[in-house]
């Protein structure tokens, strides 16, 4: 069954891939031809490269550091407390030694919960500023884009759709100083 799912979702692809080529060179029935209108942009080089990308990858690292200090605090005091046992393991009686390591595996619990719970706060807010991000980008790209004339922008990003894009398509530079004179 997994062969089979494999190759239709192949099939699906290629049929999409077929689709697009034909609404791009005209061939598709009452679409419009693009005529070389199109503009690639690079998403996570305006991400890096704009004020508002580098407050927004700035405020989740400082975000995530601060998470990632309670999570280290907490493991510090597990390991201190396991060191503490095993010091003391030895002259502790039965009853001690089986309380001792109830306290600690709940505390091991605890720690895990609160590990999950601080992931995943990182990535609501992760997914929170990207999105946030994204519609901004979205705004700046179509104000470039009537500017010049574009019909159809693609993201050229690592794993977007985009295999090869002539270096005169792209306007992420223009789409950059959009962004930084809309939002200083």
């Amino acid at each position: 069954m997994i062969q089979v799912d494999a190759v239709a979702k192949k099939m699906f692809s290629v049929a999409g891939l077929l689709a697009a080529l034909l609404v791009v060179s005209g061939c598709a029935a009452g679409v419009a031809k693009v005529d070389g209108k199109i503009g690639v942009v690079d998403a996570a080089r305006v991400l890096s490269e704009t004020n508002v990308g580098k407050k927004a990858k700035d405020s989740l690292t400082i975000f995530s550091k601060n998470r990632q200090a309670l999570i280290e605090m907490d493991e510090k005091e597990l390991r201190r407390m396991e060191e503490d046992f095993g010091r003391q393991a030895s002259v502790l009686s039965p009853t001690a030694k089986r309380e001792r390591e109830e306290q600690f595996r709940r505390r091991v619990t605890e720690y895990q919960q609160k590990a999950n719970e601080m992931n995943r706060e990182v990535q609501e807010k992760q997914k929170d500023v990207l999105e946030g991000f994204r519609e901004k980008v979205g705004v700046m790209v179509g104000n470039v884009s009537k500017r010049l004339g574009l019909q159809v922008v693609i993201d050229k990003g690592k794993g977007g759709p985009t295999l090869y894009s002539d270096e005169g398509l792209d306007i992420t530079g223009q789409v950059i100083d959009e962004f930084n004179r809309e939002y200083p």
